[in-house]
């Protein structure tokens, strides 16, 4: 085995997280500047928007303490990279977010709309729809005595916040931190009257969107908050629908069987295996007013499994889902199935993003962490299918999206030679990864663009 001299120079300076300049460009992109300072003045001290720029360059390169700002103070590149006039410590850090975290979450999102509409960014269509996927998710923040900390539907501590996701690519256009033991609709139309305009925003008005939701969020209330919002837009002249999951709750499942056979819907799959879809409109009722919504049931009934065993008695099984749209049973099943994929982003912001358990004891704090994250998880997304997925990409099997680990491994995490001279900034990637220089340069160059368009 070979022996190798350890040196240490006096001079050069190197970096491990090259990347770390392109989200100073993000964030040139989305205008922190423009959007937080002006509403969150200092008299003296640093800028609101420096704690912000440093808060989301730590968390794009999956660090989410505090204290992980501390390496970075002496640090000259992560200064320049992300154009801090100074870089704060970890007590400053975290006592700037407890004093300004209401007004930050705010501002937070509209970061992300900016980033978003001013780059241009990729939203592609799911069958013709560009699909918005709502959901929660569990935190495990167990053995902690963070304010909100409670019982999840997961069986742990922890908190369950609210995702919205837009396109094929998994834009984030909302997250909201909720405590562990709320349900899943209980206050959700507040967050739909934060979302949908952004979906207005950011998606074009010929473009078709279909909401997509799972059986936690059917309720009544959000049944009318959903079609009110398809009449607004339809006058608009914009298209807007919407697949919820139905929660059978105390359904007689016989009297679906029963119902099945007078339709005459039930097809034979395999011996002792029948399935029934019914098409229905169901009138709900929410604060005295009455409306009808399509309903369609899907009843499975088994009378031999399928390993040939023979049923005492006959297993039915019950789904069904809301819906808008006027297509066939079995497209809109097969549109509800494609909302499972959102399930790989909330394990994105866990684990790629190190966000699994939130740094602060105080619920705000901790809120506005994620709303930040949000924005750090849209840079290193466009990051990724813009650099990772096109003809100059470095060699690696083809996707139409990149995961945030990949990005990391490849974009932010790339080393470098970083210099200084004749009021240049030079990074120095050394030799054989010409392919990753030229993602970055194609990268800098459209976000720089970006900033140029005003």
């Amino acid at each position: 085995m070979s022996h190798f001299e350890v040196k240490q120079s006096s001079k050069l300076q190197l970096t491990s997280y090259s990347g770390l300049a392109l989200i100073g460009q993000c964030c040139q992109a989305a205008q922190v500047e423009a959007v937080i300072d002006p509403r969150l003045p200092v008299s003296q001290g640093m800028r609101t928007s420096d704690i912000v720029k440093s808060v989301v360059g730590l968390l794009s390169l999956g660090k989410s303490d505090f204290e992980a700002i501390e390496p970075f103070r002496e640090d000259r590149f992560f200064k320049e990279a992300l154009g801090l006039s100074k870089v704060p410590g970890s007590v400053w850090l975290r006592q700037r977010l407890d004093t300004k975290a209401a007004a930050l979450r705010e501002l937070s999102d509209e970061l992300s709309v900016r980033l978003l509409e001013r780059t241009e960014a990729p939203i592609t269509a799911h069958r013709g729809y560009v699909c918005v996927d709502i959901d929660t998710f569990a935190m495990d923040n167990s053995g902690t005595r963070k304010e909100n900390v409670s019982r999840t539907y997961q069986g742990f501590d922890g908190y369950t916040p609210i995702a919205g996701y837009l396109g094929n690519e998994g834009w984030n256009i909302g997250l909201e931190l909720r405590p562990g033991a709320q349900h899943s609709a209980l206050e959700t139309e507040y967050f739909y009257e934060r979302l949908f305009p952004r979906i207005e925003r950011l998606v074009k008005a010929d473009a078709p969107v279909l909401l997509r939701e799972d059986s936690g969020f059917d309720s009544a209330r959000l049944l009318f908050a959903k079609a009110q919002e398809k009449a607004r837009l339809a006058a608009l002249g914009r298209s807007f629908d919407f697949i919820g999951k139905w929660n059978p709750r105390k359904q007689d499942k016989d009297g679906w069987v029963v119902r099945a056979e007078e339709a005459g819907a039930f097809v034979k799959m395999r011996p002792g295996k029948r399935i029934a879809h019914l098409s229905l409109f169901v009138e709900r009722a929410w604060h005295r007013e009455k409306r009808s919504f399509r309903l369609i049931g899907k009843v499975t009934e088994r009378t031999i499994d399928k390993k040939g065993q023979h049923l005492l008695t006959p297993q039915i099984e019950l789904e069904g889902w809301w819906t808008t749209l006027a297509i066939p049973t079995e497209d809109v099943i097969g549109l509800y199935k494609h909302h499972g994929m959102h399930e790989q982003f909330h394990s994105e912001f866990k684990t790629d993003l190190d966000l699994e358990r939130l740094p602060s004891g105080r619920f705000d704090t901790n809120d506005v962490i994620l709303h930040l994250a949000a924005f750090a998880y849209n840079c290193l997304r466009l990051l990724g299918q813009v650099g990772l997925t096109g003809e100059i990409a470095p060699i690696r099997h083809p996707a139409r999206r990149r995961r945030i680990r990949t990005v990391l491994q490849e974009i932010m995490y790339r080393a470098a030679k970083f210099a200084a001279h004749a009021r240049r900034l030079i990074l120095d990637f050394g030799r054989g990864v010409a392919a990753n220089a030229a993602v970055f340069v194609m990268l800098q160059n459209r976000l720089m663009a970006a900033v140029a368009s005003g």
